[in-house]
């Protein structure tokens, strides 16, 4: 046989050559070429082998040659995750969220507002400068054609620059959609990087604090409605910040990043927010300990009455046309009765520059010692007074942001809230595994099943009359099934009711209209099959 042998190998076990002399090539690269009449092959000392020269340079071109055709070593190893900060709903979350989905849906209807969308990525200058110290978390895109672009961070900033760019002066909107923030997520807290906000905007010139409490009203009817235990709206103003602030000596330059640092009181004690606010920001030691004595301060109307009166507050102009207009605020809501559940809290801040007027937020507590309020939110409250287990709304009055688009830097007054849809989503599932209930995940009312063999084209033309009677019913994929397997699988989905037909009920003109839960069974004439299932399934 010649040395350059790639191109001249036997084809038959009578053609392989058998000598001692030879390199060896080990079989196993021509499996289907020398198992066939294995038998001629064992005649002698050389049994099972094919000796060949210059061997070992002709394994490696064969070893390379499979791995260029594909074999399971060439294979790439995909990770089978999601990035990191985002998550994947099964059917039974899914469910959850869209009931959440519906409810506050339902209330931002209920207050007449209207909806819109707009691109989940804009020009990267429409959002930056208008977070603070928040804008290192916008996710930055690369350069597509020319555009510098990012990822919106939330709904209000690109709410803003839609009003200005189709000079919309007047407008009650909703928007829910998934913004995104290169944030450090906390998955079981609800904190991703790719999440849903539902907002809630009031633009336009109103007289003071009406829209304002609209806004608070919402958030109260949204958590109450939910039902995801006690919870608290805290509320407070950016001009009494600022107030507090000029009085309590902090430079005027100084004032949106103090206020980004008092922000944290949520996640970290006083003595933390006040070491970042003298050792990192520069501010005085006399001037943090004023600022400390007003930001432990909470009331309601009777606290703004007092603060007004206050010997430092009083002397800013500023302040005291936000302690006013609290007051205002306060009025309103006890007319909407929802002053049980809203404190006027001087420490809450909103880290975020637009704000102009009123800020709120709202958070969730539990009255009982859990291991989250130091590790998780920072809140230094007693179990028995009840522990912040994060924030689950907030907002705020902007009145500044519209005319930061318009060429001619024209004001629309805005007021709105953001619903913290995903940590409403993790109670609302940890609740779910709690509860003995079992979530449906689909809507289905009815399912047409048979009690005998040969009735597929029946069932089949009984699943079409429902579907057109707009009736939600399911049929199962088999020509013959059987009977228990229809009827477990209703069991296991949910599905309420179920039609059986038969070849009496087909001479008859009824289906047996079976309740699943109860098993009972009763006779209904196929022309009325339709408005009985409506009626049966109308609280479902």
């Amino acid at each position: 046989m010649p040395r350059s042998w790639s191109s001249d190998l036997p084809t038959s076990p009578d053609q392989v050559v058998f000598s001692r002399t030879h390199s060896l090539i080990i079989l196993f690269l021509y499996p289907d070429l020398f198992l066939v009449n294995t038998a001629q092959c064992l005649s002698g000392p050389e049994i099972g082998l094919v000796l060949i020269p210059g061997i070992d340079e002709e394994v490696a071109k064969l070893l390379k040659l499979k791995a260029q055709i594909g074999g399971d070593e060439g294979k790439h190893q995909f990770t089978l995750k999601t990035a990191k900060g985002t998550r994947d709903y099964n059917p039974k979350q899914m469910a959850i969220r869209e009931r959440v989905f519906n409810t506050i849906i339902r209330c931002f209807k209920r207050h007449g507002a209207e909806t819109i969308d707009t691109p989940v990525f804009e020009l990267k200058e429409t959002l930056t400068g208008k977070y603070g110290e928040d804008s290192k978390l916008i996710y930055d895109l690369k350069d597509q054609g020319g555009e510098l672009l990012s990822l919106r961070y939330d709904l209000t900033v690109p709410f803003a620059r839609y009003l200005a760019m189709n000079k919309i002066t007047n407008i009650k909107r909703y928007h829910i959609a998934k913004v995104y923030r290169r944030d450090n997520p906390a998955m079981t807290r609800g904190r991703y990087r790719e999440f849903y906000q539902c907002d809630f905007d009031i633009a336009g010139q109103y007289d003071p604090m009406i829209p304002d409490a609209e806004c608070l009203k919402i958030v109260h009817e949204i958590l109450s409605e939910l039902e995801l235990g006690d919870f608290r709206i805290k509320v407070n103003d950016r001009r009494i910040l600022d107030g507090m602030f000029a009085v309590c000596g902090v430079p005027d330059d100084k004032f949106r990043t103090i206020c980004s640092t008092v922000d944290k009181l949520d996640k970290m004690s006083w003595e933390d927010v006040k070491s970042e606010m003298v050792n990192e920001k520069g501010l005085s030691e006399e001037a943090a300990d004023q600022i400390g004595q007003y930001v432990s301060m909470q009331g309601g109307m009777d606290l703004a009455e007092r603060l007004l009166q206050d010997a430092k507050m009083s002397q800013s102009k500023q302040a005291c046309a936000g302690l006013t207009d609290m007051k205002q605020l306060f009025s309103y809501l006890q007319l909407f009765q929802v002053t049980d559940k809203v404190v006027f809290d001087l420490s809450l801040a909103r880290g975020l520059d637009y704000y102009t007027g009123v800020i709120y937020e709202a958070i969730l507590t539990q009255n009982c010692p859990v291991n989250v309020s130091a590790t998780q939110n920072g809140v230094d409250e007693k179990a028995e007074e009840g522990v912040s287990v994060g924030s689950v709304a907030g907002g705020g009055r902007y009145d500044g942001l519209v005319g930061m688009f318009d060429p001619k830097g024209r004001k629309v007054p805005c007021v709105g809230v953001s619903i913290g849809i995903e940590r409403v989503f993790s109670i609302m599932e940890q609740k779910a595994e709690a509860s003995a209930r079992k979530v449906r995940t689909t809507e289905t009312q009815v399912m047409v099943a048979s009690a005998q063999k040969n009735l597929l084209n029946e069932r089949l033309r009984l699943t079409a009359e429902l579907w057109n009677a707009g009736i939600k019913t399911e049929v199962m994929y088999k020509k013959n099934p059987k009977l228990l397997s229809q009827l477990q699988h209703c069991e296991d989905s949910g599905i309420p009711l179920v039609a059986i037909l038969g070849e009496q009920e087909l001479k008859d003109g009824v289906v047996k209209l079976r309740t699943v839960h109860s098993r009972e069974e009763v006779d209904v004439s196929r022309a009325e099959l339709a408005e009985e299932i409506k009626k049966r399934t109308s609280d479902v």
